[in-house]
């Protein structure tokens, strides 16, 4: 993943946030909105950091970079990377469990370090580590026989290799302009790995990170976009390939209100590092995902969870109880979840909310242990029956300062008794008359 803090001063000072980032993009919504349904009902993908860093613990690429360590030690790990105990078929259970509906493996991180038996003369786990095999392949194998769309994280940018500018936070090989000849030769390489992905992968989305760095000219981003379509046009491209993208994907800043992009995802750890670190047990709760993830389909968005393997392949006990619960409530609350549409503007009610896809059902999703009313303010519709989600519970409701003359809708107070609740985050279906009609007026003031 990029540094937050340099991606962050790169929006603000040189693009003047991300709206402007995706004033530039070159894509058509309307013309990618077809292939763009699958991701839009998908709602949850599983992110999968694994590489070397695994085996020191330490941060993926940015840790040499940064010079928290030297380059030296860090591609040491290279010589005790073992994959001991990969077991891809787990991991695809695993992520089938948790509901994910795509998930995305890092084929090569900035390291250089390729998860396949890549072509090129350059860093690989088949060529270079103890582990001595391709793990890429079998992964996206055993995602396909789930039915689950395959994802492939992909680096621009690659520090190790000799033809590439950057290396350390603050030395630089070369400068394009002085030796634009090289820079072809490490274009020519990318766009060769590139190709095997393509070829021998092909994915359904490509999660493409270090963009940053250069222009859309310098890394030829609209024949890369092409490179990809043509071997497969449905395929999803994600918002860091210098403008060619087709979403946004920020990452680990939950958004406070509802992004004006037409598709977006949020990439979130489930602890505080992307990969495998030793030291790192802070991890979050299933209730803290859960409301997380309520939060970001009620905004219209997907939530990409990241997990980290240990470098035999085994993924830690915290990281499989968290996609566990998570997966026991997507299942409960399916309907209210997947192949919805981002609910009802905050202020309406006060708490996340989808709707489904005709807009005549809403979905109230409860934090906690939630007793007692819940209010519901400009729901201009007649509600026909409210269910608690996973149950055949009925609960009754009743509407308050309704003024005949007035446009204005009444108060929808709901009564919500004990015993009904989940442990995690309680789900409301309310079937309404017709599709939703809300009151967005002044009231009393107009």
């Amino acid at each position: 993943m990029i540094s937050r803090f340099l991606r962050m001063l790169y929006l603000v000072f040189f693009l003047g946030g991300t709206s402007a980032l995706f004033s530039q993009q070159k894509t058509n919504p309307d013309l990618i909105r077809p292939k763009m349904q699958w991701f839009e009902d998908a709602k949850l993908g599983i992110f999968i950091h694994w590489g070397i860093y695994a085996v020191d613990g330490v941060d993926e690429s940015w840790s040499f970079y940064n010079k928290k360590i030297s380059w030296e030690t860090y591609m040491s790990q290279l010589k005790r990377f073992s994959a001991a105990r990969y077991n891809p078929d787990d991991w695809a259970d695993l992520i089938a469990t948790a509901g994910a509906q795509y998930a995305v493996l890092t084929t090569k991180h900035h390291d250089g370090v390729a998860l396949w038996d890549t072509k090129a003369h350059h860093y690989s786990i088949p060529k270079n580590t103890p582990a001595a095999k391709d793990v890429l392949t079998p992964f996206y194998a055993a995602l396909r026989k789930r039915n689950i769309h395959t994802g492939a994280y992909f680096s621009l940018i690659d520090w190790s290799h000799p033809d590439y500018p950057a290396f350390i936070k603050d030395s630089t090989r070369y400068q394009i302009k002085d030796d634009p000849q090289r820079w072809q030769r490490f274009r020519t390489f990318y766009q060769s790995q590139l190709s095997e992905i393509i070829t021998h992968i092909n994915p359904d989305l490509y999660w493409f990170d270090g963009d940053w760095e250069h222009s859309a000219a310098e890394w030829e981003s609209e024949k890369v976009r092409g490179m990809i379509l043509k071997r497969n046009e449905g395929a999803i491209i994600n918002g860091r390939l210098a403008g060619y993208g087709d979403y946004d994907t920020p990452e680990q800043n939950v958004p406070v209100s509802r992004p004006k992009y037409n598709w977006w995802e949020l990439c979130m750890t489930i602890n505080n590092n992307w990969g495998f670190q030793h030291a790192d047990t802070n991890w979050k709760t299933p209730s803290q995902i859960i409301a997380l993830f309520a939060d970001v389909i009620s905004h219209g968005g997907n939530l990409l969870l990241d997990m980290g393997p240990q470098e035999d392949g085994t993924i830690p006990q915290p990281q499989r109880h968290v996609l566990t619960e998570l997966g026991t409530w997507n299942k409960k609350h399916a309907a209210a979840i997947f192949g919805t549409s981002a609910g009802i503007p905050q202020g309406h009610f006060y708490g996340p909310t989808t709707l489904s896809k005709d807009s005549t059902t809403l979905y109230l999703f409860l934090q906690g242990q939630t007793a007692g009313q819940i209010m519901i303010k400009g729901l201009d519709n007649s509600i026909q029956r409210i269910t608690v989600l996973g149950s055949n519970q009925q609960l009754s409701h009743k509407v308050v300062g309704k003024i005949s003359w007035s446009p204005v809708p009444g108060l929808v107070y709901i009564d919500v008794p004990q015993g009904v609740q989940d442990p995690y985050m309680t789900v409301l279906e309310l079937k309404l008359d017709k599709p939703v009609r809300l009151y967005r007026g002044r009231g009393g003031f107009e």
